[in-house]
């Protein structure tokens, strides 16, 4: 019943924007002499890349959020606020379909103008297969450990969380920079002096979580929700398993039962859930075990959206991980 929801909306959004005023259909932003910039208008889907986005184009503009808030990028469900936003936008980046699924039917009804960058799919950015079977739970919902798939089309057996890897933040901020650079050329030079400057500090930021992460990357642990093994790998960390399916489903008293029996059986020193409903389930799961819990925030859905955003949410993970981790004392 969801999905036929959630078809349903879309389709309704499909509708609007069909039906928006023909100055909609035009670019809202226009360069009013050839030796003026362009002032661009641009839409990014989820915070972590609304945060490269908007490092990228520092000094030259700011970027529109489409899924703010609290709100999920599995679960958003648009308004016709929102269509309308990205029927006048210049550029839609977003991270892949499988992440946010509500963008297959949106981005077919985009105007033809508007340029739509899938980000998963920028040239170098390196996806994972998703991990089923043994101790990770078969995925049921869109999201897309091993084998790499370097610059195609990601699909739903790859794992979308691209961000949680600094190098795929390098890739994808260069990916960005030329996109920009297409439609607003006078700005080329600062879109890329922003880009160095944003890999730079990626490279930093490596190096310190990875120094911060070094005592603890033998400490084994468990996820509710296995969205993590770009961060895992990135930094030597020992993920041993996943509890849930669907990050959103609400499991029975027999689930929570033997939830709680695979993770004795895991040993994890720790189990991390997400924010929402997820703590409440984690704390049941691990009820009677020496096992630590804690709350990660991979899609920085706690925190303010802005360019420093994606440093926060990375340097919080890190944080959360080796504080959980840790042996006591």
């Amino acid at each position: 019943m969801s999905r036929i929801i959630q078809l349903a909306g879309m389709l309704a959004v499909a509708i609007c924007m069909s039906t928006l005023p023909a100055d909609a259909q035009t670019p809202s932003n226009q360069t009013t002499t050839r030796n003026q910039p362009a002032v661009l208008d641009v839409v990014v889907t989820s915070k972590p890349i609304h945060a490269l986005v908007a490092e990228v184009m520092r000094g030259v503009g700011t970027p529109k959020l489409l899924v703010d808030g609290s709100a999920s990028p599995h679960t958003f469900s648009m308004r016709p606020s929102d269509a309308q936003k990205l029927s006048r936008a210049d550029i839609f980046f977003r991270v892949s379909e499988s992440l946010e699924p509500f963008t297959a039917k949106v981005v077919r009804a985009l105007p033809r103008r508007v340029k739509v960058v899938t980000l998963a799919e920028a040239p170098g950015v390196t996806l994972l297969q998703r991990r089923t079977g043994g101790p990770f739970e078969a995925h049921k919902h869109s999201h897309s450990h091993g084998k790499h798939k370097h610059g195609s089309e990601p699909d739903e057996h790859y794992d979308a969380h691209v961000w949680l890897d600094p190098a795929n933040a390098k890739a994808m901020a260069r990916a960005i920079a030329s996109t920009l650079a297409e439609r607003a050329p006078a700005d080329t030079s600062r879109f890329n002096a922003n880009t160095d400057a944003l890999s730079a500090s990626l490279d930093a930021l490596s190096a310190a979580l990875k120094l911060e992460l070094a005592p603890v990357t033998e400490r084994p642990f468990v996820v509710l929700h296995d969205a993590y093994q770009y961060f895992e790998k990135s930094f030597g960390l020992s993920a041993i398993g996943s509890i849930l399916v669907d990050p959103d489903e609400q499991p029975s008293a027999k689930r929570i039962s033997d939830l709680r029996r695979k993770v004795g059986q895991l040993s994890a020193v720790c189990a991390f859930a997400e924010p929402g409903q997820q703590p409440k389930i984690v704390a049941s799961v691990t009820e009677g075990t020496p096992t630590r819990t804690a709350v990660l925030d991979p899609e920085g859905i706690m925190l303010e959206p802005g360019p420093d955003l994606y440093f926060k949410l990375m340097r919080g993970l890190a944080s959360t991980m080796k504080s959980c981790l840790a042996a006591p004392g």
